[in-house]
């Protein structure tokens, strides 16, 4: 679907002490594309989302974003040699992300990220939740003071989008009706859906989901499945997927990219990945010679 790619990642390596989690990976992603990750326990997959939003720094290796189109990729070796973080563009604008901040890469780069174990603030509502995603624009309006106590037109306007802005998830996530309970008082799948509706209210270029479908029945999973297809495609967005749960991955990704022992060992669609011998034989804990041995003994 997508329309030239929107993140590259070059060599990425990170090491803690004389650990080595992830071993010279590179991929891109596509504009527009769901994008996953996925591989045995332990692979690196999540300490490769914490590179790209800014948790590690990483040993080695880089990690560029780009805004508006991939022509912006063109600036790479102008930006690396600079020392500098992003700069303007042909097309757009391009982030260097290794080189920010989280908070940078959250509010500059438009990377918005979810996690495998949820850390929604459990005694806020529902929309306040929704409302403190959007912190950065209120505190700007308000002139990083009192103006929202003075009741300054500019963060009126600004409190009134915000609202407006998490009204639209809470509808989208069928959870308007919830807007004022504390969000701890929800179901899990719905504080899920509230996660992932809290990332949207930053207006990503970039969504990662860690694990979204983690601890949800099957028929939430579906659900799922097509709530981000839906958000997909009418928000132009590209999503960055980590899921263990194969029903997922397999029903909604564009491309898959499969780790082992921090390495990239597969990358390709999902009727590619289904049928590769180097990923079954990850996912069964056996060598690749032994695929067909193994299998048999699985019943598979």
């Amino acid at each position: 679907m997508g329309a030239g790619e929107i993140l590259r990642v070059e060599h990425l390596t990170m090491r803690f002490g004389g650990l080595t989690a992830i071993d010279n990976l590179s991929f891109s992603a596509r504009r527009g594309d769901i994008t996953a990750i996925i591989g045995p326990n332990g692979a690196g997959k999540t300490t490769v989302f914490n590179c790209i939003t800014g948790f590690y720094k990483p040993t080695e290796g880089r990690v560029a974003l780009a805004h508006g189109s991939d022509k912006a990729f063109e600036a790479l070796p102008r930006l690396t040699g600079s020392g500098r973080q992003w700069t303007h563009a042909t097309g757009g604008a391009l982030f260097l992300l290794e080189r920010m901040q989280g908070f940078e890469i959250a509010r500059g780069a438009r990377v918005a990220r979810t996690f495998q174990n949820i850390r929604l603030f459990a005694g806020m509502t529902v929309l306040e939740n929704l409302l403190v995603a959007q912190h950065t624009v209120l505190n700007a309006a308000s002139g990083y003071t009192i103006g929202g106590l003075l009741g300054l037109p500019g963060y009126a306007r600004a409190e009134a989008e915000a609202i407006d802005r998490a009204a639209y998830w809470l509808r989208q996530t069928g959870l308007l009706n919830r807007a004022d309970d504390p969000a701890g008082d929800l179901p899990y799948g719905a504080q899920r859906r509230l996660e992932i509706a809290r990332a949207m209210c930053t207006s990503p270029v970039l969504l990662c989901l860690d694990e979204p479908a983690a601890g949800l029945n099957p028929r939430e999973s579906r659900e799922l499945n097509e709530f981000l297809l839906k958000i997909r495609e009418e928000h132009a967005l590209s999503i960055l997927l980590i899921e263990h749960d194969m029903g997922v991955v397999m029903g909604i990704s564009d491309r898959i990219n499969v780790l082992d022992y921090g390495r990239k060992i597969a990358w390709g669609t999902p009727a590619e990945i289904r049928e590769n011998p180097k990923v079954i034989a990850a996912y069964l804990g056996v060598e690749d010679d032994e695929v067909d041995e193994a299998e048999a003994e699985a019943g598979l």
